[in-house]
């Protein structure tokens, strides 16, 4: 590659659509955006692969469309893992403090110790996500080596997903002729791409609004605090129009995308689009607020679940950031609006932030988990405690061997 900086690629897995961002990290610092490639998803479903050739199929596709803009070859990717198997888990560990000072050992055995829990069969560990830390009675702490005391807690998020959609996603990358650096939880990414400081600070739901899911990320006091994933996202608004109109579902899309609103209220009775029937011999005409409303109804159920959910966790008195909005379906009109009123916050749409280059190629919030897989790997040593560059084939036999020497 000559004279070029590091080559760091993200590759966004998704519902309707799979992206392959290819990215350069520059010697004076920070990382431009060389080159791009998108095809459509049609190997999955809710962020699950249920097709693997289909699923190959459009990666390759994705990825040769990015190496021929970048002139780069793509050997290893971030790729990004979303879907209602994962599950966001908050534990604590506790352990004595050896010789009285915390070491970076005695930090990585106080973390090691809250992940050991007892895990269902078919789940694994995704990701290892430090709250905070307590020596003593001094809560709070961010970073506890050096520290003097005898005991040191940990508050751990803990994140875990299906060993057989990780083995899946493993496995369409590996047949696409892509080694895998890392498999990241598809809301973290987002959240490296468009969440400030400042609002992780001050607290902030991220919801990232995908083809077949909606994924949730909840940050406060610097730290991830809660991760859920809801069965909704924009397809349910597309297949809702479909149905409620008798239009093809590719109609469905782009009606939805040209003359979609998700407050009826704001759309004039009075205004008719021409919708085309099943079978295409003809086209009906309907005013425009039906189709507002059967976007409003989908979109108010949806973030309903996410008010709830967030509720339910015990964090929505301490979001002073507000709500943020991203991924394709955040782009509808009138959105935000919606949201403000049933989720009882300030909101915004988040854009992707922190590339250079060809930003105009992926300056949308459908692209954020691309641009957040390229800018977890400057970001990761604060995010996460796995080990950089493991498969998951690599952690399952290093699980092997700690347990045949805790054993013999």
């Amino acid at each position: 590659m000559g004279a070029r900086g590091r080559i760091i690629v993200g590759l966004d897995i998704g519902t309707t659509k799979i992206c392959c961002l290819i990215t350069e990290r520059k010697e004076t610092g920070g990382i431009e955006v060389i080159g791009f490639g998108q095809s459509e998803s049609r190997g999955l479903r809710r962020g699950l692969v249920v097709n693997m050739e289909q699923t190959v199929e459009a990666i390759k596709h994705a990825v040769e469309d990015a190496e021929r803009m970048a002139g780069v070859r793509v050997d290893e990717v971030y790729t990004g893992i979303a879907g209602g198997h994962i599950q966001g888990i908050s534990t604590n560990g506790v352990i004595a403090i050896k010789g009285g000072e915390v070491s970076p050992a005695d930090k990585k055995r106080v973390v090691d110790q809250a992940k050991d829990f007892a895990k269902p069969v078919g789940v694994e560990i995704i990701h290892v996500l430090p709250q905070e830390f307590a020596v003593d009675d001094i809560t709070g702490i961010v970073d506890p080596v050096g520290m003097a005391g005898s005991r040191l807690e940990a508050k751990v998020h803990i994140v875990t997903g299906s060993v057989a959609a990780v083995s899946n996603i493993t496995k369409c990358a590996q047949k696409a002729g892509l080694g895998l650096h890392d498999i990241v939880l598809q809301q973290i990414a987002s959240a490296v791409a468009i969440l400030t400081p400042d609002e992780r600070q001050l607290g902030v739901i991220l919801m990232d609004i995908g083809g077949g899911t909606t994924d949730i990320a909840v940050y406060n006091e610097g730290s991830i605090r809660h991760t859920s994933v809801l069965p909704l996202g924009g397809d349910h608004v597309t297949n809702d129009i479909a149905v409620g109109l008798r239009t093809p579902i590719a109609e469905a899309e782009r009606l939805k995308i040209k003359y979609g609103y998700a407050l009826s209220s704001k759309v004039s009775p009075d205004e008719q689009i021409e919708v085309p029937s099943i079978g295409g011999d003809n086209a009906s005409t309907v005013p425009r607020r039906i189709l507002s409303e059967i976007i409003e109804s989908r979109m108010e159920e949806l973030f309903k679940l996410a008010y709830s959910e967030v509720r339910n966790s015990g964090l929505s008195e301490k979001m002073a950031g507000g709500l943020v909005l991203t991924g394709g379906a955040s782009c509808l009109d009138g959105v935000a609006l919606l949201a403000e009123g049933i989720m009882h916050l300030p909101v915004r749409i988040g854009v992707p932030r922190g590339v250079k280059g060809l930003m105009e190629l992926v300056n949308n919030p459908a692209y954020a988990t691309a641009v957040g897989l390229c800018l977890y790997d400057a970001d990761k040593p604060g995010l996460s405690y796995r080990s950089p560059g493991m498969t998951t084939f690599e952690k399952l036999l290093e699980r092997m061997l700690r347990w045949f020497k805790e054993v013999f």
